[in-house]
């Protein structure tokens, strides 16, 4: 089970405008009737968050501020600007299984919640909700609104119903309390503005047994690719510990996966050391 119905969760500054919803809801109002700031107890998961995927014209936070970016260091390297949307690549990702082969290694399965964080256009979010089923979830988080919104238009139209949008920020995902059983990073994470408050931010969302699995190509991140030496150090500086290294089919780049830290062992923010890229690629 997803385990997610007891935990709580925080709409906020969410104005919702449905277009066709199956759930009737519209306004700026929660599922429990409250004002869109009021903390909601979903007893009920379907009728909690169910409403997002069908009423994504204004999406908003799942959860509260974490810590802010400022106390963390900024990252020693560029950080490639956010990708347009496209779904030109879906298809040659789809020829090499590139889903298939991360959700095996992942060892996603039915019933899971699963983060797609950056969602982008969608391409782990479409799959990885066929493969948890109707007992699992998917939760497609992005900073960018317009990238949720177009994607939760797609998902209605391919009619998956287990999808939930989370709009993040460039240092914290915004994600509830143990609420996911893996994350993947695909293809984003030298777009994330400020990974190391991201990352520690995101471990809270993090359920015990959690994995993270970062997809992306061994190439400078300016290059919209990661080292792989470079994020073993910056997972690594926030506590994460490195399981195992993947290389995918054909040109898919490589699959990372890690485990998050233990909350009691975790550094304060002010402990973390940005790394060096000693690729020498910039």
């Amino acid at each position: 089970m997803s385990g997610l119905g007891d935990h709580l969760f925080v709409r906020i500054g969410i104005r919702q405008t449905c277009i066709g919803s199956r759930y009737g809801h519209s306004g700026g109002r929660t599922a429990s009737g409250g004002p869109a700031t009021t903390l909601v107890r979903t007893v009920t998961l379907v009728v909690a968050l169910a409403i997002t995927p069908v009423c994504a014209v204004d999406i908003g936070f799942l959860a509260v501020p974490g810590i802010p970016a400022k106390e963390f260091p900024s990252p020693r390297r560029p950080v490639a600007a956010i990708a347009s949307l496209s779904r030109s690549a879906h298809e040659h990702r789809d020829l090499l299984n590139e889903a298939g082969e991360v959700a095996g290694l992942l060892e996603l399965r039915p019933g899971m919640t699963v983060g797609d964080l950056g969602a982008g256009s969608g391409y782990y979010t479409v799959h990885v909700s066929r493969l948890v089923g109707s007992k699992g979830f998917i939760i497609a988080q992005g900073v960018r609104r317009d990238y949720l919104i177009e994607l939760g238009r797609r998902t209605e139209e391919l009619k998956l119903t287990n999808v939930i949008f989370a709009l993040g920020e460039p240092h914290d995902p915004r994600l509830p309390a143990s609420s996911l059983d893996a994350a993947i990073l695909g293809h984003m994470y030298h777009e994330i503005a400020q990974p190391y408050a991201f990352l520690y931010n995101l471990v809270p969302a993090l359920k015990p047994g959690a994995r993270i699995g970062v997809v992306d190509f061994e190439r400078p991140t300016s290059k919209h690719g990661t080292p792989i030496e470079l994020l073993r150090c910056e997972l690594s500086a926030v506590g994460y510990g490195k399981i195992a290294t993947y290389q995918l089919a054909g040109d898919g780049g490589y699959l990372a996966v890690f485990v998050p830290p233990q909350e009691a062992s975790r550094k304060s923010p002010r402990d973390i050391v940005a790394c060096t890229d000693r690729t020498g690629s910039r």
